[in-house]
């Protein structure tokens, strides 16, 4: 995987956790920087747990299917991005994740950790996803935390200004690019294959 596609697939496993925290500024009457930004954290340190939980799984499965680990890959990046987009477009989609992480403006450190795990169910996925391309897993896994905090601070600090609608729409471009990306894949694999 080229830089650049990783910078994308780490923006891309962002945006469900971005919606959650444009919904939960949104509800704030005051929001201060280091509330959002803990809130970042707490959320972009989960985000880069995930992908290493699934990159661990994957490689374990990875000597059963090695043969046709390209199309395993396409497949799963192909059904979780269809899924966000469908969760995007869905009414009340985005809003399900934010109204569990938004009751109170006083949030216990453990809410907004189990609302964080909520949003990057799908970062272990691509995890496993991930044990089945060339890439290196730490790189990979911090520059999904990374972008996770830089969303969700900015999402958190913006939600009064932009509103939720924002969110959700953040969401079915994260479900295209990583469509994208596993369209990407196989083509990388089908392409290596004819040019031999």
């Amino acid at each position: 995987m080229n830089p650049a596609s990783l910078i994308l697939l780490a923006f891309a496993m962002s945006t469900d956790a971005f919606a959650a925290s444009v919904g939960r500024g949104a509800e704030l009457s005051k929001v201060r920087f280091i509330s959002a930004l803990r809130i970042g954290i707490v959320f972009g340190v989960v985000e880069a747990i995930m992908p290493l939980a699934g990159w661990a799984l994957g490689h374990v499965a990875m000597r059963f299917v090695s043969g046709i680990d390209h199309w395993i890959a396409f497949a799963m990046l192909a059904l979780l991005g269809g899924h966000m987009i469908w969760e995007g477009l869905k009414k009340g989609g985005a809003d399900a994740i934010k109204v569990a992480g938004a009751q109170q403006e006083d949030k216990s450190i453990w809410l907004i950790a189990v609302t964080a795990l909520a949003t990057s169910i799908d970062a272990m996925a691509v995890g496993i996803t991930l044990a089945l391309t060339d890439i290196n897993i730490v790189v990979a896994s911090l520059a999904i935390g990374l972008a996770t905090t830089l969303m969700v601070t900015l999402g958190t600090l913006l939600g009064r200004a932009i509103g939720t609608i924002v969110g959700k729409w953040a969401e079915v471009l994260g479900g295209l690019i990583l469509i994208a990306i596993g369209v990407a894949v196989l083509y990388e694999h089908l392409a290596g294959l004819t040019s031999v």
